[in-house]
């Protein structure tokens, strides 16, 4: 709908567009009457004078109001690489904070509305704000641990302000405690046992919270180094008779996946990865979705190559059926675990 300024000097979008401010792309355009185009506020055209502008929310509206695009700005594209390098400067800012900056210091730094800064910051990067800072530190926590100093040293270096608040987070980012991990896993039982199945070897794996790992190869050793890799100083045994039976359980999703299982799982990573992982395992089996699909089920259409790196960190395969997610052609994309693999899988699935 058509807007009428009747003071538009104290107005901020006014002094946008005189300040071809490209913060404020996206957040509006506006249209000059005596050429009949809209533009966005970073357009370099001279700025018209202030009563031939009219503002709307954005393109769709000024086109109902009777205007074409600008053919210099071209404000129906894709904001592109002045929106990214905004968003990256916020990223930069957020890791090398002393503290995580709040939303309302993010969105002053960029000059933007805290709603607005929200916005454009997930569908750019697929997380929130508070979402990129948390993983942010749990990449951080998780690089310090590994060093030689002390667990608390650490917790602070990785930007948590307070002992308290990450030793309440420490399970769900490390799967243990902080001295545990930082000790490599020392002290930390974790069970294993490989099998023999019609995709190669599987080793299937457990910690005191459920599965944290099934893993498919060629040789049994590389997976089991490569467990062994995770957690140096955990001690590693053999499954006793439940854990053998839970194993089989995991085994038989390749020859039967309609049947699915109910195991507790130990599945670790970022919130939105736990977000991607959980959607997956809503997808029934005999059925597939392409990426961009998956990112509109969690409610993220534009974080397609966000829900692609969260499919490829995932590490118990089958249990979290990424081999589910297809290109959108229907053609085969990567998979952890190789390529044929996940044919035979989605073959079985489809009763071939």
């Amino acid at each position: 709908m058509l807007e009428t300024m009747t003071a538009i000097a104290p107005d901020t979008r006014m002094q946008a567009v005189r300040d071809r401010d490209a913060s404020a792309d996206g957040q509006f355009v506006y249209a000059v009457v005596t050429t009949g185009v809209f533009c966005r506020p970073s357009c370099g055209a001279r700025p018209p004078k202030a009563e031939n502008i009219r503002f709307y929310a954005g393109p769709e509206e000024a086109r109902a109001g009777g205007f074409r695009p600008c053919l210099r700005c071209k404000p129906e594209q894709p904001l592109g690489n002045a929106q990214a390098e905004m968003i990256a400067s916020a990223c930069r800012h957020i890791e090398t904070a002393e503290s995580e900056p709040t939303l309302e210091q993010l969105a002053g730094r960029a000059k933007l509305s805290p709603f607005h800064f929200h916005r454009v910051f997930k569908a750019v990067t697929g997380l929130t704000p508070k979402g990129y800072a948390k993983a942010h530190r749990t990449r951080r926590v998780r690089e310090e641990l590994s060093g030689k100093g002390r667990v608390t040293d650490a917790l602070y270096d990785a930007g948590f302000n307070s002992n308290g608040r990450f030793y309440e987070a420490s399970n769900a980012i490390l799967g243990m405690t902080p001295t545990r991990f930082r000790n490599g896993g020392d002290g930390t039982e974790v069970r294993f046992a490989v099998a023999d199945t019609r995709l190669g070897a599987m080793l299937v794996a457990e910690s005191d919270k459920g599965i944290c790992s099934v893993a498919l190869g060629d040789e049994p050793d590389a997976l089991v180094r490569e467990l062994q890799d995770r957690f140096p100083k955990a001690r590693l045994i053999g499954g006793d008779e439940a854990f053998e039976r839970r194993v089989a359980e995991v085994v038989g999703l390749v020859d039967h996946p309609e049947k699915g299982v109910d195991l507790p799982l130990d599945i670790r990573g970022t919130a939105f990865q736990q977000k991607v992982w959980a959607a997956l395992r809503r997808i029934p089996s005999g059925q597939t979705l392409s990426y961009a699909e998956l990112a509109e089920r969690i409610g993220d259409p534009k974080a397609v190559r966000a829900v692609a790196g969260a499919c490829a960190a995932n590490t118990l395969a089958l249990l979290v059926p990424c081999h589910r997610i297809v290109r959108t052609d229907g053609a085969l994309s990567g998979y952890r675990w190789g390529a044929e693999r996940k044919r035979v899988l989605l073959q079985r699935e489809a009763g071939l």
